[in-house]
């Protein structure tokens, strides 16, 4: 991948820096800081950010991380007066404000980024409708600490919150990904229910010092614009969970007292045995979320590291073994390699919490590929009946039914993913298994229509393209099978008929083969 600004180019895959035609000498750790800047351009990136992705979490001096700084802004032409490109927003960190414009190596221009763009997307949007339950948005708590690094911890707050309320059958609960594309924006609670198709908003801060902290949330009914619940916390730090707790039973009292009568509602967790194993599953779940192939690496690291702290923290190996199995799906690791790691970890999850939504999740996309179907398959319901509103696993138990060729199902269960995060880095995902579940049940036209638009949102999106090749294959349509091929080569270099035949989990030989001769048509070899 390139991306190109002002008059430089910054190519990742051959880690080359250009101004015009002249290459341009940086240090390695200096050209990693650039790219992990221009590829978190949409928002402000902590020095914690910067020493866990660049230096591995190593410990760095500030002198250190102010001379890389200073080199990058060099390499590029700015300076720390200018700050036309890299900007220190101050207290937080650094933003690269630049506009930019990515394309795959060789290739023209493919896309510029930036606000213009995604504004008149948002604004061409319907407003969503409300479900038949009651729908909850849970927004990211607001860090009171006055320190960027405790970031994530005010988000791992609002993070358990969103999966307490999620595991209740009659909420309809906005995944964390949606809710969270608001985090540092000023917005009317209006114009988010709107957005998100929700009838009441969550919302408040944390505020961490020493081992005391302050947690203030606030229930808001967005129909009627009132406040229907508020209260403050003040708790040792030890007692965050319990305080989680009651915010989530008081939340279900105010909105549905019969149910939470009649229910005896409590919050099931297995919570840590240390604070500091829940604070490192956090800080990875801050990463994870960013569905970047870095910073999954990291995520990995930190569970790691919380998995050696308390070896039998159900949440750390279910994380652990989805972010395995995603990293195999993404095409940034060898399959063969990563599932048998992935179902060692979630495997453990399972026996150190069995109501772990997470490890069966994982376990369903460990069986998926090995075509161990009915598996898959149930796990990925267990995983729905743990959590009915997860997201990642309503729409990978729609790829696992598409593979089973049941693809209306599929596409019910893809646009629930989407329904429940429609603000989603991972909906790009969701679009290409309805894609893919419309193509088994031969509607093209509609296959092409949302494989480009998993490809709107996310360009290097494998999935989308195979399918848009496919269906324009089927289709007839020629010219465009003919451009969908080249860019799918560019995504997936070894793509070939071998490949789709041995690598595809598809259960049916009709499906196959109807699959195969798409791609036939398209010119595939």
């Amino acid at each position: 991948m390139q991306f190109l600004f002002t008059d430089h180019m910054l190519d990742v895959d051959r880690r080359e820096l250009r101004r015009g035609s002249e290459p341009i000498a940086v240090e390695p750790q200096v050209f990693d800081l650039l790219v992990y800047l221009v590829q978190n351009r949409d928002r402000v990136v902590s020095k914690d950010d910067l020493i866990a992705s660049v230096w591995g979490g190593r410990i760095v001096s500030d002198s250190t991380l102010t001379s890389r700084i200073n080199a990058a802004r060099k390499a590029v032409g700015d300076s720390g007066e200018d700050q036309k490109l890299i900007r220190t927003i101050a207290r937080k960190g650094l933003r690269f404000v630049g506009t930019v414009r990515t394309q795959p190596n060789g290739t023209e221009p493919a896309h510029i980024t930036g606000p213009s763009p995604d504004e008149i997307h948002e604004q061409l949007r319907p407003a969503l409708p409300l479900p038949d339950r009651p729908a909850v948005a849970v927004l990211p708590f607001i860090n009171m600490s006055g320190d960027p690094e405790q970031e994530y911890f005010s988000d791992g707050i609002s993070e358990d919150i969103i999966t307490a309320l999620s595991k209740l059958r009659w909420f309809f609960v906005i995944a964390r990904n949606s809710s969270f594309i608001y985090k540092g924006k000023a917005v009317h609670m209006k114009q988010v229910a709107e957005e998100l198709g929700v009838g009441y908003v969550v919302e408040g801060s944390v505020r961490k010092g020493g081992d005391r902290v302050r947690i203030t949330a606030q229930l808001n009914d967005v129909v009627t614009g009132s406040h229907i619940w508020a209260e403050r916390y003040d708790r040792d730090l030890a007692d965050v969970f319990a305080v989680q707790d009651e915010i989530t039973e008081a939340i279900v009292a105010a909105i549905e007292p019969q149910l939470y009568a009649a229910e005896n509602f409590r919050a099931k967790r297995k919570p840590p045995d240390s604070m500091d194993a829940w604070d490192l599953v956090m800080r990875a779940l801050s990463y994870y979320w960013r569905v970047t192939r870095q910073d999954n690496v990291v995520a990995q690291a930190l569970l790691e590291k919380a998995t050696a702290i308390d070896p039998h923290y159900g949440q750390a190996l279910g994380v652990l073994a989805a972010s395995h199995t995603f990293s195999a799906h993404m095409g940034w690791a060898d399959m063969a390699t990563i599932v048998p790691i992935a179902e060692r970890a979630a495997l453990a999850a399972i026996r150190a919490d069995s109501e772990d939504p997470w490890a069966h999740y994982a376990l369903g996309c460990v069986y998926l590929f090995p075509r161990r179907f009915e598996d898959s398959l149930a796990e990925f319901e267990l995983a729905l009946r743990l959590n009915s509103n997860f997201s990642l696993a309503q729409g990978y138990y729609g790829l696992a039914l598409a593979y089973c060729g049941r693809w209306e199902e599929a596409d019910v269960a893809a646009r629930r993913a989407l329904r429940l995060s429609p603000r989603d880095p991972f909906s790009a995902i969701y679009c290409g298994i309805a894609a893919y579940a419309q193509f088994v049940g031969r509607n093209y036209d509609e296959a092409m229509r949302l494989s480009r638009e998993g490809i709107r949102q996310r360009a290097d999106f494998v999935g989308a393209h195979r399918v848009l090749t496919a269906a324009a294959g089927m289709a007839g349509q020629d010219d465009v099978a003919k451009i969908a091929l080249q860019e799918l080569r560019r995504a997936q270099p070894n793509i070939s008929l071998a490949w789709i035949a041995n690598q595809m989990p598809i259960r049916q030989d009709a499906d196959r083969e109807h699959y195969l001769e798409a791609f036939r048509r398209a010119g595939l070899a």
